[in-house]
């Protein structure tokens, strides 16, 4: 009898434990069905909140931030050490008596309309949004460096804008901006004067956004002014590269 006793509370235990297995496979079933569902819901959206699609939407830019910073950066370190015009522009402003190092150019989003930007106090901006490739982001760098080396070696009044726009056109003329390949892919498709025509809509287009230039007329005209001298002023470049 007590044999028997035994063996029931033996199978009885079993039982327990199966039962038991089956109970934890079960809530560990749920629990990842849980997770892909939450995860599919995420990527495609369907199925959130007004808050956490916001929350979605929030983080999907700072994702696509934090890319594009690090591609800025990983390209401006390369481009800092092995693109020719960038390392001849660093001597030359060093030349010139301006301490430039990679602090001075800083990565950041900015508006899809520009590609980068000079201050005095602050060095150059990079804008980590607008490039389309690393030779972009090159002449970009050389354009802007191109301002600082202005800033360092001339009495540049960046108020003034004759001043600006001699800036501009030297820094349009040297830098590579007014190749020909970036020409078509801005959709100008000129083959006499082309460089020449670029390099002063551009100036134009650079003077018209500052402060004290009315419109374009004003632009146009302060371009014009400077243009037979400031074109012809390669320096530091012995021709135009």
């Amino acid at each position: 009898m007590a044999s028997t006793i035994v063996g029931n509370s033996s199978n009885t235990s079993n039982t327990t434990i199966n039962l038991q297995a089956d109970k934890n496979t079960s809530s560990a079933e749920e629990r990842a069905f849980e997770r892909w569902r939450q995860s599919a819901a995420w990527i495609t959206g369907i199925g959130l909140t007004e808050e956490q699609k916001l929350q979605k939407s929030l983080q999907k830019k700072r994702d696509l931030e934090e890319a594009q910073w690090i591609r800025c950066e990983r390209w401006k370190a390369d481009l800092m050490k092995n693109s020719p015009a960038v390392v001849f522009m660093l001597q030359h402003l060093r030349q010139a008596g301006a301490k430039v190092d990679s602090d001075h150019f800083h990565c950041q989003p900015c508006n899809m309309t520009r590609a980068g930007g000079f201050s005095p106090e602050h060095g150059v901006l990079l804008c980590q949004d607008g490039f389309w490739s690393k030779s972009h982001m090159e002449d970009t760098m050389v354009h802007e460096m191109v301002h600082m080396y202005d800033h360092a070696k001339f009495n540049v009044n960046w108020e003034d804008i004759r001043h600006h726009a001699c800036s501009e056109i030297r820094a349009a003329n040297l830098s590579g901006d007014c190749r020909w390949s970036r020409e078509i892919r801005r959709g100008f498709f000129t083959f006499s004067k082309q460089h020449q025509d670029c390099v002063r809509r551009r100036a134009i287009l650079s003077v018209q956004s500052h402060p004290a230039c009315q419109d374009e007329a004003a632009a146009t005209k302060a371009v014009n002014e400077v243009w037979e001298s400031c074109v012809k002023d390669t320096r530091p470049f012995d021709e135009i590269y």
